[in-house]
């Protein structure tokens, strides 16, 4: 008889990979059961809108691990399974042919879904979606020299997408009801940045206008604005934000709120079960909030934090906010947490300015009395583990001298002393 223990993940993608390989190198030597509805072994999402679309990074190069890894392992790797519901009293999971699975302890790795647009015309041809490799595939085949497309959302996705469709000659349009690009995560003084890099790459944008329907016969052919203007549309891609995958959480009773609800070791109110991920919203423990996070890095550390906190070590899943991007000649990663309201000031360290279409060379830091709550560094480099220790500093309540944060002549390293 068998009785060592069954870890089962729910969620084949980054957070869930390196959950199982945690697993295996923390020594854990049970079963452990991978479940993912794509057809894909796990694989990293960032290059769907980055160096897939640009063809820049071979499609080998997005999998979290070689197709052999997870036999060599004993990790049972289950593509294109469903899991439909979550018995908790009886410790199990259903999949949709009926099947129970057992577990002894079991990991929500569910991630996010995009959020569907709702307007007449929605479901023609060609409307869009980025999340998964054959959306990816999907969208690369339409960015074709003159081909006009349509990003509805000026966000992170959408300004990606831009980015890839330009570099292959297409004709590009951006749609959004905010007044700038990324307004409400980076505010207006850096948003504008990224509203004047598109520009001078030839992007159209057309703020303060929602979407009222999309025309076609079968295929999509225009878009209808609520101001009345109406866009040709060969291709329009959808990027309007994403919302946590929690329909399993809620139907097993789970705490849900933005985002399976965890404490600081990414448990949820199931003492058996744990997420971690795009899904999970987890209590920070420096910024004494739950937040949900939805960037490569937290689905990268959250996956392994969750393993060894399912496996009875001690964890503090304390790791800030990060995220990066890549659009024309820039390259930025911020890190840190400053909600819509909750600074006071941008702080710029160099010129921000877009000279000549080059895109500049400069760090932002969003302070609040003095701390620096957030920062990013654009075509900058190495200054990440800096910028990490001010944002950390400044939500303990340590403050900087502004004027020298402010001074590309004195190192970061030096602001605290």
């Amino acid at each position: 008889m068998n009785n060592s223990p069954t870890f089962v993940i729910v969620g084949a993608g980054l957070a869930g990979a390196k959950a199982a390989q945690t697993l295996r190198e923390e020594g854990f030597d049970g079963r452990v059961i991978l479940l993912g509805e794509e057809p894909e072994r796990p694989y990293e999402r960032p290059p769907l809108s980055k160096g897939l679309l640009l063809g820049t990074t071979p499609r080998s190069d997005v999998y979290v691990h070689d197709a052999g890894w997870y036999d060599a392992h004993n990790v049972e790797l289950r593509t294109e399974t469903r899991v439909t519901a979550i018995d908790r009293t009886a410790r199990h999971v259903v999949l949709d042919d009926g099947e129970q699975i057992g577990y002894d302890k079991l990991l929500l790795t569910t991630g996010s879904t995009p959020r569907r647009l709702d307007v007449p015309g929605a479901d023609l041809d060609n409307v869009l979606y980025l999340r998964t490799l054959a959306q990816s595939d999907r969208i690369a085949e339409a960015l074709t020299d003159k081909s006009r497309l349509v990003v509805i959302g000026a966000g992170w996705i959408g300004l990606e997408i831009a980015a890839a469709a330009r570099k292959h000659g297409a004709t590009v349009t951006v749609v959004d009801v905010a007044e700038l690009p990324l307004q409400r995560v980076l505010g207006d003084e850096v948003a504008r940045i990224f509203a004047d890099l598109h520009r001078s790459h030839g992007v159209t944008f057309r703020f303060g206008a929602g979407v009222r329907e999309l025309h076609g016969s079968g295929r999509v052919s225009s878009v209808l604005l609520t101001d009345g203007t109406e866009l040709p549309a060969d291709t329009v891609v959808v990027g309007v934000g994403i919302q946590p995958d929690t329909q399993l959480a809620e139907a097993a009773g789970l705490k849900v709120d933005n985002g399976i609800v965890t404490d600081a070791q990414l448990l949820t109110s199931d003492p058996h079960i744990y997420a971690a991920g795009d899904v999970a919203n987890a209590y920070h423990p420096l910024l004494h909030r739950h937040i949900r996070v939805e960037h490569w890095a937290n689905a990268l550390n959250g996956g392994p934090a969750a393993a060894r906190a399912m496996l009875g070590q001690q964890v503090e899943y304390a790791r800030l906010p990060y995220f990066f991007s890549d659009q024309y000649d820039l390259g930025m990663e911020y890190s840190g947490w400053a909600a819509p309201d909750g600074y006071d000031q941008v702080v710029f360290r160099g010129d921000p300015s877009v000279a000549d279409g080059e895109a500049p060379e400069f760090m932002a830091f969003w302070v609040s009395e003095g701390r620096v709550l957030a920062g990013m560094n654009a075509n900058v480099w190495d200054v990440t583990d800096h910028i990490q220790a001010l944002v950390r500093a400044g939500h303990a309540g340590t403050a900087v001298d502004l004027a020298k944060l402010a001074d590309p002549q004195v190192p970061l390293g030096d602001l605290l002393g």
